[in-house]
């Protein structure tokens, strides 16, 4: 199956409009520290749809105490995080894959801040959702998906009778979710992925809610309402039957709830790849005093909005290196 590039209305648009459009996060009406009328600038950070959310959080919660310092986000790809980084277009990129040697030769400097994991998602309408949330999908499955293209029905990936077309979709532009699903299919790599490829993170889970017939992947904030903890209306989640039995396992069954996919996360249950961790980066250790102070309050402060938010926390011995690497 060759890729294709389409463009799609995105269903989340309206969730994330005011940090597009009014990029600079705005000031709240928290209590002000001794030290925010001392503090003023400007942050600018694009990049992965994975960290996007989070770092709108941290933005407002940041500026209820700096109201002189204005952070403009916006989204757009691991790829473009880590390419405006390091041609100093933004002071910090959000990365949602491993820096490479490659990067890292380039002057890419970067600490680790949070921790997601990449999902298989289906339309909530599939024919056999049944059988597939009884069930699941092997990793094996998956590969024939996503790698060879070679299931064309939703009866072939399930055997059953359903002949129902199977359709694909993946990134179209270079991002972590991508590279990290690729990675968990036997450590291929983005451009292995075969389906019809959309753009973001948003149009990605837009194509599966309009498509019954649907695969994809996605990062958890794009399946899961942060509000309800549930799935987004249209979307849902296809199970790893990761012991290969042929059936989902108590063990293996956490996709109800937001929380219960942290959980598992937290507690190394979901595999890494698919899960990974999140990363801000720039282009050698920032200078920006605003920035520094930012970075700081993100692995302290800042860190106590990651549950409420749908993120898991990095290892304590990764907070304590990001502090150590800011001194």
């Amino acid at each position: 199956m060759k890729k294709r590039n389409i463009f799609l209305t995105v269903f989340f648009f309206g969730m994330f409009a005011a940090a597009f459009l009014f990029p600079s996060c705005n000031p709240g009406t928290g209590h002000s520290d001794k030290n925010a009328d001392n503090l003023s600038g400007k942050i600018t950070i694009s990049g992965a749809f994975a960290l996007y959310p989070l770092t709108v959080k941290w933005g407002q919660e940041f500026r209820k105490i700096h109201s002189k310092v204005t952070i403009n986000i916006s989204a757009g790809g691991a790829g473009k995080g880590m390419a405006d980084a390091l041609s100093k277009m933004v002071d910090l990129g959000m990365y949602s894959k491993e820096v490479s040697p490659e990067e890292k030769a380039k002057g890419a400097w970067y600490i680790a801040v949070s921790k997601d994991a990449v999902l298989p998602t289906i339309n909530t309408a599939n024919p056999v959702i049944r059988e597939l949330k009884a069930n699941g999908l092997t990793k094996q499955k998956f590969f024939d998906i996503f790698i060879l293209g070679k299931i064309k029905t939703w009866g072939e990936a399930t055997g059953t009778r359903s002949n129902v077309k199977l359709e694909s979709f993946t990134r179209s532009d270079a991002c972590g979710a991508a590279e990290m699903w690729a990675k968990y299919l036997q450590g291929k790599k983005q451009e292995d992925l075969q389906g019809l490829g959309v753009n973001g993170d948003p149009g990605v889970a837009d194509a599966i809610r309009r498509n019954a017939g649907g695969i994809g992947y996605n990062n958890l904030n794009f399946i899961y309402d942060i509000d309800t903890r549930k799935p987004y209306q249209g979307i849902d989640v296809i199970p790893l039957d990761m012991n290969g039995n042929g059936k989902i396992d108590p063990e293996e069954d956490f996709y109800g709830s937001l929380d219960q996919v942290m959980n598992a996360i937290r507690n190394g249950v979901y595999p890494s790849p698919p899960a990974r961790d999140l990363y801000l980066v720039s282009a050698g250790k920032p200078t920006n005093k605003a920035v520094l102070a930012f970075l700081k309050w993100i692995l302290t402060d800042g860190q106590k909005y990651l549950s409420e938010a749908g993120y898991v926390s990095v290892s304590p011995d990764k907070l304590k290196a990001g502090l150590e690497k800011l001194k």
